[in-house]
């Protein structure tokens, strides 16, 4: 997992997690209500599909700063997704 993320350090994980899942939320419009745990789960999620899809493509390797902004860019990619699927 540590070159996905950049850190084996789950402390970092969550921490970026944490702050890619708010800013996410925030940039992306509408009420979503989520809660601190589900905010988290959002920015790892986010991580792992944009950098899983950036490092593939070879857009950039585990570390630098363009991940950090593959990973807000997948999650609000996810949001758009749980968006469209979501019952009014």
């Amino acid at each position: 997992m540590g070159s996905l993320f950049g850190s084996d350090s789950w402390l970092y994980i969550i921490l970026v997690g944490f702050v890619v899942g708010l800013l996410a939320r925030f940039i992306t419009p509408g009420n979503g209500r989520m809660g601190c745990l589900l905010t988290i789960v959002l920015g790892i999620a986010g991580a792992l599909l944009a950098g899983w899809f950036g490092q593939y493509m070879g857009w950039y390797a585990a570390g630098q700063p363009a991940g950090f902004l593959g990973a807000l860019l997948g999650a609000i990619a996810i949001l758009a997704l749980t968006s469209l699927f979501r019952r009014r």
